[in-house]
């Protein structure tokens, strides 16, 4: 990909910097006083997932990368890697146990992630905001326990144990939030 100039770099862009891919989180065009003028970038390392200001003169250049984002439905997980299908060219895409991460936890069958693809690369997966589990687990609430927001352990089909309010039962189907894997009501 050509170098771009650093005065045109758009938040979601994906640069090389340092040898690694970053996601352009912000950009702030700064001319201070007497001094040159230069751009602050606020970026994202897509591999360790750690933050980092950058500054760059203005009339620096970058080399901006080809990016594509694809949602994908998750098939089955595999020793170390985890099955993806492309509804639209029904191609199947493994990725790897090290880029799901925690994410696994929320992956059920059919269900749609995001994927952003670097020179054809999986780099990171997004989750839905929410998704919808079934509870496999779950101790029955103690008759007469009404305190207001008592909660008990539950087991999801996924295997991740969140906490439910004590009238959710086994069986049942709830919304989770992927972020925090907080409890968000019944499906």
């Amino acid at each position: 990909m050509p170098a771009q100039a650093i005065n045109d770099l758009r938040k979601g862009q994906v640069i090389k910097f340092n040898g690694e891919a970053h996601l352009v989180m912000e950009t702030q065009h700064r001319t201070p006083g007497n001094l040159r003028a230069f751009v602050q970038v606020k970026m994202r390392n897509l591999r360790y997932g750690k933050s980092l200001d950058q500054r760059f003169g203005s009339t620096d250049s970058v080399e901006v990368l080809a990016t594509e984002k694809k949602t994908l439905e998750f098939s089955y997980a595999d020793r170390d890697s985890y099955a993806f299908i492309d509804p639209n060219s029904f191609e199947q895409i493994e990725l790897p146990a090290t880029l799901i991460g925690d994410a696994k936890n929320y992956l059920t069958a059919n269900g749609k992630v995001d994927v952003l693809f670097v020179d054809d690369k999986p780099l990171t997966i997004e989750l839905p905001s929410a998704v919808e589990l079934k509870i496999v687990e779950s101790a029955d609430g103690v008759k007469g326990d009404t305190a207001s927001n008592v909660q008990k352990p539950a087991k999801l089909e996924t295997g991740m144990m969140i906490q439910v309010p004590l009238f959710i039962k086994e069986g049942e189907v709830i919304r989770v939030n992927t972020t925090d894997g907080s409890y968000l009501g019944r499906a």
